[in-house]
């Protein structure tokens, strides 16, 4: 794999390989936290802008296969349903994407795990938080949260986890929901980081390496996810939650 990707050895190759497929397996069970983890995972031993590179097409690809899991239909109307979330979150996305390399990281992670970290401990303590009626602003405002995150370090799930999580939103219709949020940013990062050369010809290569071991992560997960009812499901997406809030944290600290 060194020969492909000098930036890899034989070792940290499969690490890479190992890290895709537990990445695949959590979103396959959660629905979200694909890019948290690869991008956990690959800055152990990868500069941040390849570890970026390296999450956009599994992300790409597996957001696709989840929001059409229940066909083409449903994912329109959850399109239709989450138009505000997705305009703003598209618009912000592209346009943090070109600042990549200018904020510094520690600010962005800190920024980003603070938030998540704090929402999935308040609500695993019992203090819990409802939004009790949709509204196009609180849903813009969130999804343009969400965008910034995405388009800077390629994670925007605990902005949206915690949005649908607050609606209380059902198991089948919050993973669907993710996949179609997701798949849209998706589409938005990988545009947006051909345009700021994150996404290249040195680094496209390692990000289809990413794909197979992501999406047999993701089927293997979805089983999993299949035997879980809704209590139990909400309660592994705050524990993801909480866990991938204290890493970002860690990593902007130390």
């Amino acid at each position: 794999m060194d020969a492909l990707f000098p930036f890899l050895g034989p070792l940290t190759g499969l690490l890479a390989l190992t890290i895709a497929f537990c990445a695949g397996f959590v979103k396959g069970v959660v629905g979200f936290a694909m890019p948290l983890v690869l991008i956990s995972g690959l800055t152990l031993f990868l500069a941040p802008e390849l570890a970026l590179a390296g999450l956009i097409i599994p992300t790409l690809m597996s957001n696709g296969v989840q929001a059409l899991r229940q066909g083409p239909q449903a994912a329109w109307e959850s399109i239709k349903a989450f138009r505000y979330f997705l305009m703003a979150g598209g618009v912000t996305l592209v346009l943090a994407a070109q600042m990549v390399r200018v904020v510094p990281e520690e600010v962005l992670l800190f920024a980003i795990g603070l938030p998540a970290f704090s929402y999935a401990a308040l609500q695993l303590l019992g203090v819990l938080f409802s939004i009790k009626r949709r509204s196009a602003v609180v849903e813009t405002a969130v999804g343009a949260v969400a965008g910034v995150m995405g388009g800077l370090a390629g994670v925007w799930g605990p902005p949206t986890v915690m949005y649908l999580t607050a609606l209380g939103t059902p198991k089948g219709d919050q993973m669907r929901v993710q996949g179609v949020i997701y798949g849209m940013g998706a589409v938005a990062l990988t545009l947006a980081h051909t345009g700021s050369g994150v996404l290249r010809a040195e680094t496209l290569p390692f990000s289809l390496v990413l794909v197979l071991p992501a999406l047999i992560g993701m089927w293997a997960g979805g089983k999993f996810s299949d035997r879980v009812d809704q209590r139990t499901f909400k309660r592994f997406t705050l524990i993801m939650l909480l866990i991938a809030g204290a890493n970002l944290m860690r990593r902007a600290l130390y």
